[in-house]
């Protein structure tokens, strides 16, 4: 019986990996040890090659004594030795295969046949899939799909010349599945192969199957002849190498060959000859060749003799087998002979009922075979679909990973933009700060006088002269004001005025220098390191530069004033040097512009401080030493600096330079400060530099 089947049931091994993963057995011993000896193997576990061997060679031979339950004992065990070795599993799956397939349990033969292959496949041992394929197109063709056999078989040869190892096994698979499709020339031409390949190698026994095979054939076409040739040469094969099982298959052919001649002696001398061997050997009769003999009993004229020999093969055949049924139509037929047409008539209805049960049987197994095989497509799609919705879950993993690290690097790429946008701002900030920094201090260099030329010009004086800052100290002296003070020149230079003279009276140099910024001059007595008593005149350098002249003379010298008379040439050529070191703006309109410039530029100065370092001016006084810082009623001031915070309080005499200087700190030190703020105060410096760009010493 033919069946078609889909097209997806195809394909041997296509779809075998989950199932071959399974443990084979539901007999899997605990102990290993055990096992090996409960089947009679004498070999420890370690290493389990050897021992796994030895199990599967004690499992065949109780698989060819019909010992199916103690071979599938040794199969579990030999499954628990061997592991998860895949050339130890491949052959534990063939030798599953062949268990089932000799207890006629096709389906589930074919699929582990299937799963050798897949495993064969997947170590690439092509010698072993080959071998698995053929098995897999044999189990096939046993249950009626002849093209999926035909499919295996053929790839199996191919596999097999791959190798260089083709054998007679796979041509005479093949010619039988051609015989299974009414295509007797391919059979007969793969039958010829098959026995030429089995010659070569000098497998005589399988040749001569072959010729049975061969036999078979020509009978189907109704050649007798070629048959009966072909029969007998097996015959003799099966003789030599003493076969009887053999010798009474080849009687079976000549029989019904010499029936088909319609040589009936020639049919009773084959069955007579295939009783004795039977009798001589007790071996049991095929049905095939008891039915050969009934037919020769019938055909010879003794109906009786051949109905009690059909019950009897009947009685002693195996149920579902099919020869029962043409055992059951030559009953019925030797019964018509003997005129029992009742008879007849119920033995032909018990064949009509055995070759139901048969198809049925046949069907069954196809049946089952499709469902194990759809059940095993199902998990496989199940599987399948497992795998890939991991796969799709992977993917939006991997996605979202992707997806973050790319934000994560747009974002990292964004700060990083920023932070070099900022490092390149401070950069240029503090390039640009570098050059300021520098701009300060060509200032500085250009604001400081030249003390050559200044102490050469008070050392033409005979009057004893110093030149005083606007805090008291001492930047230059002639040699008349040193002999006077007793120190030398370069000693006094740096020195505070108080630490070179001591004032006497309650009128100190700190009192004095803070009205001379809004008087012109100022006298007090005052004592030499050599306690010598001086009168010492305080005069504010002309031009407002915030600088001070201490002229000094002895007690019986003539007074400041009159010696001021008396030396009008040296004053001429003081305020000659105030000329040159300083060049005040004389005109009143560019004096008064000049005052309210340095009153902006110290209000910007102190803004800007208190913006960029959230502090006070207190602060600014003390950090930067350019303002003194006084306690007035219990509180910290800095009265000199509050004065130039306004121009109706600003001295008559401002000191300049120490408002540049206090700008230049704020712009040194107040990093944070905007930019605007230190525009905007850079270019009140300027203006305040444009009426007093000169020489000056710092």
């Amino acid at each position: 019986m033919l069946i078609v089947l889909p097209g997806w049931l195809h394909d041997a091994h296509a779809n075998t990996s989950a199932g071959c993963a399974a443990p084979l057995s539901q007999q899997l011993p605990a102990d290993p040890g055990l096992c090996l000896r409960q089947a009679g193997v004498a070999l420890p576990v370690s290493p389990a090659e050897p021992a796994f061997r030895a199990l599967v060679e004690k499992a065949g031979e109780r698989i060819e004594a019909g010992r199916f339950d103690t071979a599938l004992r040794a199969l579990a065990c030999a499954e628990v030795v061997g592991g998860d070795d895949p050339s130890l599993r491949n052959e534990l799956m063939r030798s599953h295969g062949n268990l089932e397939f000799r207890r006629e349990r096709t389906p589930q033969a074919l699929r582990h046949f299937e799963c050798a292959a897949a495993l064969a496949k997947a170590r690439g041992v092509h010698k072993d899939e080959a071998r698995d394929l053929n098995n897999v197109g044999v189990a096939l063709r046993r249950l009626g799909d002849y093209q999926g056999a035909l499919r295996a078989l053929t790839r199996s040869l191919e596999l097999k010349r791959m190798t260089g190892d083709v054998g007679g096994a796979v041509y005479n698979n093949l010619a039988d599945v051609h015989r299974e499709l009414e295509d007797p020339v391919s059979a007969m031409r793969l039958y010829g192969e098959a026995l030429a390949a089995f010659r070569a190698k000098g497998v005589t026994l399988q040749a001569a199957h072959v010729l049975e095979s061969m036999a078979e054939q020509a009978l189907d076409l109704g050649d007798a002849a070629r048959a009966e040739t072909w029969l007998k040469e097996a015959l003799a094969t099966y003789r030599e190498q003493e076969s009887r099982v053999g010798e009474l298959r080849v009687h079976d052919g000549l029989t019904r060959a010499a029936l088909a001649r319609g040589d009936l002696a020639a049919a009773r001398d084959w069955t007579r000859a295939a009783l004795a061997i039977a009798s001589e050997r007790d071996l049991p009769l095929p049905l095939g060749l008891q039915l050969q003999i009934i037919r020769t009993e019938r055909l010879s004229g003794a109906p009786d003799q051949a109905a009690a020999r059909a019950r009897e093969a009947l009685a002693a055949s195996a149920e579902h087998d099919p020869d029962r049924v043409g055992l059951w139509e030559e009953l019925a037929a030797a019964q018509i002979d003997a005129g029992r047409h009742a008879d007849a008539n119920d033995s032909l209805r018990r064949a009509r009922v055995e070759a139901d049960a048969v198809s049925r049987a046949q069907r069954d197994r196809q049946l089952e075979w499709l469902r194990i095989r759809f059940e095993t497509a199902e998990r496989d799609r199940v599987i399948a679909a497992l795998e890939q919705r991991n796969r799709i879950r992977t993917l939006q993993l991997w996605g979202v990973v992707v997806s973050v690290l790319a934000l994560g690097l747009c974002a990292w790429l964004v700060m990083e933009r920023r932070r070099q946008r900022r490092r390149l701002i401070a950069e240029a900030r503090r390039v640009r700060w570098e050059q300021e920094l520098d701009r300060y201090r060509r200032e500085a260099d250009a604001l400081a006088e030249d003390r050559a030329l200044l102490q050469t010009l008070l050392d033409t004086r005979e009057e004893a002269a110093c030149l005083l800052d606007a805090d008291g100290i001492v930047l230059a002296a002639n040699r008349a004001a040193c002999r006077l003070i007793g120190e030398e020149g370069e000693a006094l230079v740096g020195r505070p005025v108080s630490s070179c003279l001591e004032a006497i009276g309650e009128a100190g140099f700190d009192d004095v220098l803070e009205r001379l910024e809004d008087s012109a001059s100022c006298t007090i007595e005052a004592m030499s390191v050599h306690r010598t008593v001086l009168r010492a005149r305080m005069t504010p350098w002309s031009g407002g530069s915030g600088r001070l002249v201490l002229e000094l003379s002895e007690p019986d010298a003539p007074g400041p004033e009159t010696a001021s008379v008396q030396g009008e040439a040296g004053t001429a050529r003081l305020e000659a040097l105030g000329e040159i070191v300083d060049a005040p703006a004389r005109d009143a309109e560019m004096r008064d512009a000049f005052r309210r410039d340095l009153v902006a530029l110290m209000l910007g100065a102190v803004e800007a401080w208190e913006s960029a370092t959230a502090s006070n001016r207190i602060e600014l006084a003390e950090k930067s030493r350019i303002w003194r810082v006084n306690i007035d009623d219990g509180r910290l001031r800095a009265r000199a600096m509050e004065r130039y915070l306004s121009l109706a309080k600003l001295p008559r005499n401002p000191r300049w330079r120490d408002v540049l200087r206090t700008a230049y700190f704020v712009l040194g030190q107040c990093t944070t400060m905007r930019e605007d703020v230190r525009i905007q105060l850079q270019a009140q410096v300027d203006a305040v530099l444009a009426y007093t760009r000169r020489d000056a010493m710092v």
